[in-house]
């Protein structure tokens, strides 16, 4: 299945805009995933978007509230935010060059591919890149994906290009607050000399082909031996009762439990009010 594009749009370097699409560089279906189960009823456990006192609510009737003081909450409506107009939500410009070793490894966040969109593309699209490798820079801009502003740095991979999203400065912890209880005392020469040799023994080119995560692949090895244990316990859990998806509720459930919680308010006496 191939891979869908998170963003679209112009790649600007000056007077040059280069139609691009940038996609994830990671992927999570490689790793084992479970789900939730009930144990008693062997049934899936859903979540459900609901309100204290009135229950499950409908998607369209949730909209955003940021807490201006406590327990008050201003709200927005989807299309106020989307009103917003920023420019790099359809274009990432590079404004400024650094050497890749400027930048603290703590900034870097996840890696996107950066495709051009079409043939025509191409040809812009590797003068950039090359351009970028000759000069043994990378480039900087800001780019809008999925509701957020990044801050994200472009250099040559390969045949195409890389982009690494950026936290903010403001976004980083100080080092020096977690940091402040080791001592400021030189080390012993002797301990650091024998150190020193076992890193230069052990150093060697990076290949990341060479580590697995080996917890993943003893989980699978589990997993594997369980299925074809056929004392393994097992449950059918069915979609059908709950709809199509995890987001459907399941109502009925609901229900229930609404009417146990109701009944059982009635039977409490009702509590003195406080004073």
């Amino acid at each position: 299945m191939a891979p869908r594009a998170l963003w679209k749009g112009q790649l600007r370097l000056s007077l040059v805009s280069i139609p691009v699409e940038i996609f994830s560089a990671t992927k999570s279906g490689a790793r084992v995933s479970f789900r939730q189960i009930h144990k008693p009823s062997g049934k899936r456990i859903r979540y459900e978007k609901s309100v204290p006192g009135i229950g499950p609510v409908k998607t369209e009737d949730i909209v955003k509230g940021y807490e201006v003081d406590d327990g008050e909450y201003l709200l927005l409506d989807p299309d106020e935010i989307d009103a917003i107009k920023l420019e790099t939500k359809k274009t990432f410009e590079l404004v400024q060059f650094v050497d890749a070793c400027e930048i603290s490894p703590i900034y870097f966040d996840k890696p996107y591919y950066i495709m051009a969109s079409d043939d025509l593309a191409q040809d812009a699209y590797r003068v950039v890149r090359d351009a970028l490798r000759d000069a043994g820079k990378v480039g900087l801009g800001q780019v809008t994906m999925r509701g957020k502003e990044y801050l994200a740095a472009v250099k040559p991979c390969g045949d195409g290009l890389l982009m690494e999203t950026l936290h903010y400065e403001d976004e980083l912890r100080e080092a020096d607050q977690i940091f402040t209880d080791i001592e400021d005392e030189k080390v012993d020469k002797e301990l650091l000399e024998v150190a020193t040799t076992l890193i230069d023994r052990k150093s060697a080119p990076f290949d990341a082909g060479a580590y697995h995560d080996k917890y993943a692949e003893a989980m699978q090895d589990l997993l594997e031996a369980k299925i074809k244990n056929k004392k393994t316990p097992r449950v059918r859990a069915d979609d059908d009762e709950g709809g199509g998806g995890d987001n459907v509720v399941d109502l009925m459930s609901a229900l229930k439990q609404s009417l146990k919680d109701a009944d059982g308010k009635k039977k409490k006496k009702p509590s003195k009010k406080a004073s």
